[in-house]
C-alpha cells in the first residue's frame, strides 16, 4: 500500500446558538470519527445526501477547517494540528476545486489576474514574462484558448469557468486535489467533458483525486474506491465495483435504487430501495445507534441503541450495518 492520505479518527465540530440572543450554545457533529486512507494517483470517490458532510471532511483534508480531533497524515506528515502559519508549503501540494466557479472566481478580476496570485504567493515565476507564459500554458492544459488570459468570468461559459478554476487548482503544481461536485452546477453535455479533462489530467499529472458528488452513476466511471457517508460518519467503504454489484448497507442500495436506468437489464441490476421516507437528521440532534435506523425497513431494537462497527466484510470492502447479512441475503 502507498498511501498519500492516511486519516484516523478524524472530526469536526461547529458552534450553534440557540434560544433567545443565542444565549445557548450547542456542537453540531459534520464529521464524527472517520478512518481511511488515499493511495497515490488513486481517485477515491466520497458519495451522500446534502448535509451528510462531505464537504467538511473535503475541506478538512486540505486544511481549510481546522479538526475538531483525529489525525491526517499527508505525504508522512500529521497535518491535522500544524498551525496557520505553517501551512503556506502545504497549499502547494493539495488544492481544493469548489462546486460553483461563479462563486469561487472573482468577477471584477481576469482570468489572468486570478490565476497570478498563487503564482505571486508561492513565488513561483521571476518575472511578468514568466507568470504570462505560466497562465498561457495553463489555460491551454485545460482546453481554454490562450487569449482568454484577458477576459472577465462573465464573458465565459460555466463550463469555461469551471475549467479555469482547475487551471487555477494546478498553478502551484499540486500532488492531490479535493473535487467539491466540481460537475453539479453544469449542464450534463458539460459534465462529461469536465469529466474527461479531470480523467486526462489525472493520468497525465499523476494526481491524486478525492471526488465529492452526490451522483453515484458518475462515481461509477470515475473513482476507483469509493466511500458513502451519511450524518458524518461511513457507512461503507470499498472498490467500486464492490459497491455496485453487492452493495451491504441499506442505505446504499438505496442510493443505488435512485441511480436512473435506461435498460430492462440495469433495471434487474438496481437493488431494492430499502428505505422508508425521510431526510438525513438534523446533525444537531442526531438519532442513537445507527443513524439511519429512522428510515430503514431492517431496523430492530438494537440499530436503535448501540452504533454498528465499521467491519470488513470481504476484502478491502468494510460496511456499519447489524444486517448486512440480510441485506445480500439471495
Amino acid at each position: 500500500m502507498n498511501s498519500l492520505i492516511e486519516v484516523e479518527s478524524l472530526s469536526k465540530q461547529f458552534e450553534s446558538r440557540r434560544g433567545l440572543l443565542g444565549r445557548f450554545k450547542a456542537q453540531v457533529s459534520a464529521v464524527e470519527e472517520v478512518d481511511f486512507h488515499i493511495e497515490r494517483t488513486e481517485i477515491f470517490g466520497l458519495v451522500g445526501e446534502s448535509g451528510c458532510g462531505k464537504s467538511t471532511l473535503g475541506k478538512c483534508l486540505v486544511r481549510l477547517y481546522q479538526p475538531t480531533s483525529g489525525h491526517i497524515w499527508f505525504d508522512g506528515e500529521d497535518i491535522a494540528a500544524t498551525p496557520s502559519s505553517r501551512l503556506t508549503p502545504l497549499r502547494k501540494k493539495m488544492q481544493l476545486v469548489f462546486q460553483d466557479p461563479n462563486a469561487s472566481l472573482n468577477p471584477r478580476r481576469s482570468i489572468a489576474s486570478s490565476i497570478a496570485d498563487a503564482l505571486i504567493i508561492h513565488r513561483l515565476v521571476q518575472t511578468k514574462t514568466e507568470r504570462l507564459r505560466k497562465i498561457q500554458t495553463l489555460l491551454e492544459q485545460v482546453e481554454i484558448p490562450a487569449s482568454y488570459a484577458y477576459k472577465y468570468p462573465s464573458m465565459l461559459s460555466g463550463g469555461q469557468r469551471q475549467r479555469v478554476a482547475i487551471a487555477r487548482s494546478l498553478a502551484v503544481e499540486p500532488i492531490f486535489l479535493v473535487l467539491d461536485e466540481p460537475t453539479s452546477s453544469l449542464d450534463v453535455s458539460v459534465q462529461a467533458k469536465i469529466v474527461c479533462l479531470l480523467q486526462s489530467l489525472q493520468n497525465t499529472l499523476e494526481l491524486t483525486y478525492m471526488f465529492i458528488t452526490h451522483d453515484l452513476a458518475l462515481m461509477r466511471t470515475l473513482s476507483h474506491r469509493t466511500a458513502v457517508m451519511y450524518l458524518g460518519r461511513f457507512y461503507e467503504v470499498g472498490e467500486t465495483d464492490q459497491l455496485f454489484s453487492n452493495a451491504y448497507h441499506p442505505y446504499t442500495r438505496t442510493l443505488l435504487a435512485s441511480v436512473p436506468v435506461v435498460s430492462n437489464e440495469e433495471e434487474s441490476l438496481r437493488p431494492k430501495d430499502e428505505s422508508q421516507e425521510g431526510e438525513v437528521p438534523n446533525p444537531a440532534s442526531p438519532p442513537t445507534g445507527c443513524a439511519f435506523h429512522p428510515r430503514c425497513s431492517l431496523v430492530h431494537d438494537r440499530c436503535r441503541q448501540a452504533l454498528p462497527p465499521l467491519i470488513e466484510v470481504e476484502a478491502g470492502h468494510f460496511v456499519r450495518c447489524y444486517n448486512y447479512k440480510t441485506t445480500n441475503s439471495p
